[in-house]
């Protein structure tokens, strides 16, 4: 699904703004995050190194804000319209919140680290912040699942894909 979506706005965006751009908003979006902008980098042609550094950086950008306020914003958006959405949002973090629950920091972690769908720094910082984790702690470890995922991403992508003939 990333994959798709990440080719789509590639499709849609590229020769209307400049590739690491595209890059760095990809890698913002959550569900796509880093992978889907690694993906956008390698499907436009761009060196390894710019489209991971670009990726990690718009990885990370959102994810102080959501260690630090979204429980704040999901209090007030449960008084509006928006609160079957952040019910929605809680639920999906609290179904995939076994792992870290159990390994704490280390749950984080992995569970950032792994490139699989429904797993990322987004959704990592967001089972933190409502376990009450400390955020401090957290940003440290997430940066370092987010640096994993992209390795493993980029190997697949501009390694594994790349000696087979599909692209970079």
């Amino acid at each position: 699904m990333a994959e798709t979506i990440a080719n789509w706005l590639v499709t849609n965006l590229q020769g209307s703004m400049a590739r690491e751009l595209i890059v760095f908003i990809v890698s913002m979006l959550p569900i796509l995050e880093l992978r889907g902008g690694i993906i956008a980098g390698f499907a436009m042609q761009m060196n390894w190194l710019p489209t991971f550094i670009i990726a990690l950086i718009g990885n990370l950008l959102p994810i102080p804000f959501i260690l630090l306020f979204i429980r704040y914003i999901f209090k007030v958006l449960e008084k509006t319209p928006l609160r079957n959405f952040v019910a929605w949002c809680e639920n999906k973090a609290n179904a995939k919140s076994d792992q870290i629950r159990k390994y704490e920091y280390w749950g984080v972690f992995l569970f950032v680290a792994v490139p699989l769908p429904g797993t990322g720094a987004w959704m990592g910082a967001l089972i933190s912040a409502l376990l009450n984790l400390n955020p401090k702690k957290s940003f440290p470890v997430i940066v370092l699942g987010v640096f994993t995922a992209g390795i493993i991403v980029s190997i697949l992508s501009f390694g594994l894909l790349g000696r087979l003939g599909f692209g970079a």
